[in-house]
């Protein structure tokens, strides 16, 4: 994780930043709904958990989801693993379900 750090930020107080790291933020109130996708064999997972608990705590509509048996990147193996194929198709759900919400919310009749 270091190197993907070190990568990502010209300088080490960067990673302070919400934009860096959003459980760093003072609020998560002004964050639009989430749909955060985990991967049981990922550095990251108890992040993704925890970032889910903190946009939760903030009124934030959140669905977090875990796969289990999954590593970090695992969708771009779609095609070849069936976790991918389930993500990509509860993310395609998900964003027909926001945007059909936005539109409804647009139409005066």
């Amino acid at each position: 994780m270091q190197f993907f750090w070190g990568a990502c930020l010209k300088t080490a107080k960067d990673a302070d930043h919400p934009y860096a790291s959003p459980l760093r933020a003072d609020t998560l109130r002004a964050v639009a709904p989430a749909m955060i996708l985990r991967a049981e064999f990922d550095p990251l997972v108890d992040d993704g958990e925890r970032y889910g608990e903190r946009l939760r705590a903030a009124g934030v509509p959140t669905r977090a989801v875990r796969y289990d048996g999954m590593i970090h990147g695992f969708m771009s193996y779609l095609g070849r693993v069936d976790g991918a194929r389930i993500a990509v198709a509860e993310c395609g759900t998900a964003l027909n379900d926001a945007i059909a919400t936005q539109l409804r919310r647009r139409d005066p009749g």
